[in-house]
């Protein structure tokens, strides 16, 4: 049986696809479309080439401004919300068609919909299971019933579950996109009442912040990544409000309380040490609100523990 340093040496193995998706069409505040072009000034291609993996930057998508209007009928700039997504979902596909790794660079988390539509709709053509890591302060499972932001960057987990609309969770031609049983939310610590309530019908697997702390990050991720096996595609998606916001302050929808640096860099030595990451979605960094870029180069480095970097003494 191989061990974590030769999946990991499989995995540096992929080429990646940096994809950048500059927009805050879903965010309730504005700067999220700058994080594409702050990820490549901290270095995210360098840092993961000087691991040994192949990166190609395929640049930015193009898509429609921010009009930042009111909600309608429950959503903000749906038209608009379609249309990145749709751009990311092809990007995505068209990444893994050709067999390498996609690193969505975001963007608001909306854009989750389309990156995992485009996964979901990979794993049934190539017939593999799929199992989704939600790295993540907030659950997104909201609908536009339920928030009266009507921000679509709260809702991608709902929508890509089949609750939102039409427009969105047709996106991947398969409704819902995937099963609420193939996720693993981790680090969650702000739901609303409502989207509680749907987080519990749905049957969302989630280890909360409470969890993390009375059980350990250790034993959390053992648990979100058992059954995984060869034939399993394991994509994460990572919003950087998952982490404290004492060591990443540039997002919009900071929470207290979220992972450590440790604890983080953990979570992401345990998913390098499976060798089953296949995609990526680094999702929220807002520069608007960071100190000097901290966030971003938090965000590269935790990364690079997804692609091997490890503080474990290996013989």
């Amino acid at each position: 049986m191989a061990d974590a340093s030769d999946n990991v040496n499989a995995l540096a193995a992929r080429t990646v696809s940096l994809i950048g998706a500059p927009t805050d069409i879903g965010a309730g505040s504005r700067g999220a479309s700058m994080g594409p072009e702050a990820m490549r000034v901290a270095g995210i291609q360098q840092a993961l080439e000087a691991r040994g993996v192949s990166v190609v930057d395929t640049g930015n998508l193009s898509g429609p401004i921010n009009p930042w209007q009111p909600p309608v009928e429950g959503y903000r700039h749906l038209p608009e919300v379609v249309a990145w997504n749709l751009a990311v979902h092809d990007a995505v596909h068209s990444q893994l068609q050709a067999g390498r790794l996609p690193l969505l660079l975001g963007g608001d988390h909306c854009l989750a919909i389309g990156s995992i539509s485009a996964v979901a709709r990979h794993c049934r053509e190539v017939r593999k299971k799929l199992r989704v890591l939600w790295l993540d302060a907030h659950a997104d499972f909201n609908t536009n019933l339920l928030t009266p932001s009507g921000n679509t960057h709260g809702m991608p987990v709902a929508c890509l579950c089949g609750n939102g609309p039409q427009e969105l969770v047709e996106i991947g031609g398969k409704v819902p996109a995937i099963s609420a049983k193939w996720v693993r939310q981790i680090g969650i610590r702000s739901v609303d009442a409502g989207e509680k309530r749907l987080v519990h019908e749905a049957g969302l697997e989630v280890f909360d912040m409470r969890f993390i702390d009375e059980m350990g990050m250790r034993h959390a991720m053992e648990l979100a990544l058992a059954t995984l096996d060869a034939n399993t595609h394991l994509h994460v998606s990572f919003d950087v409000d998952f982490l404290d916001p004492d060591i990443a302050p540039g997002v919009g929808t900071t929470v207290k309380g979220g992972p450590t640096y440790r604890e983080a860099q953990l979570c992401m030595e345990m998913i390098a040490d499976t060798g089953r990451l296949a995609s990526l979605d680094l999702m929220e960094l807002n520069p608007a609100f960071d100190d000097h870029n901290r966030t971003a180069d938090v965000a590269v480095d935790l990364i690079e523990s997804l692609f091997g970097k490890s503080t474990l003494m290996r013989a």
